[in-house]
């Protein structure tokens, strides 16, 4: 196996043959495990876990790997970069949903009514939110989510998305510009061009 391309081994890869898959573990688990690492900042179960996903659909994916498409370590950390954004969105997923027993649910009723007015204009606001974030298109709302919820900066999305930096500071004016749009639309101000 050692003689073989990464080509090589990932087409014996989707004919199940297992030595292939355990040779591109030997030779990528460190550049993965690292990569997933920063992905999680620091966080060893989560780095586990992207881990194991990437190497499982490694094994179950019928998708084959040619050398013409660039380098096997570009490929594999596209792979990994997928499966931590999928479980990073699932847990922030997870992480909106709030689960109220019965003694939580009655000390919400009970409070006062300028605590509910408060709270039914946060919803709004969560809501108008949710609208905007529909106007933009996947690469936009996933540049916001990685900025203003995940924390990274600029400089690491650009080298997450695989752009240069200024095409990122590019989506962002434009992405911002566009929620000023249609913010400006719903509260009645001035309309700028899209």
């Amino acid at each position: 196996m050692k003689n073989k391309s990464d080509e090589e081994l990932v087409k014996l890869i989707v004919q199940n043959h297992r030595p292939a898959l355990e040779e591109l573990y030997d030779r990528y688990i460190n550049l993965i495990y690292s990569f997933s690492l920063k992905m999680t900042k620091g966080d060893t179960e989560k780095t586990k876990e992207i881990v194991q996903l990437v190497f499982l659909r490694l094994w179950t994916t019928k998708r084959t790997y040619s050398a013409s498409q660039g380098k096997f370590a570009n490929w594999i950390l596209t792979i990994t970069r997928n499966i931590a954004i999928d479980l990073i969105r699932k847990e922030h997923k997870h992480k909106g949903t709030v689960q109220l027993d019965h003694n939580e649910w009655e000390k919400i009723q009970g409070q006062q009514s300028e605590h509910v007015l408060q709270e039914v204009s946060n919803n709004l606001l969560k809501q108008q939110i949710q609208e905007a974030k529909h106007q933009l298109s996947e690469p936009q709302k996933r540049l916001i989510n990685l900025l203003y919820w995940e924390g990274y900066s600029l400089s690491e999305i650009a080298q997450l998305e695989e752009k240069p930096l200024g095409t990122i500071k590019s989506r962002l004016n434009q992405t911002l510009k566009k929620l000023r749009n249609y913010f400006s639309e719903e509260t009645g101000g001035v309309r700028h061009g899209k």
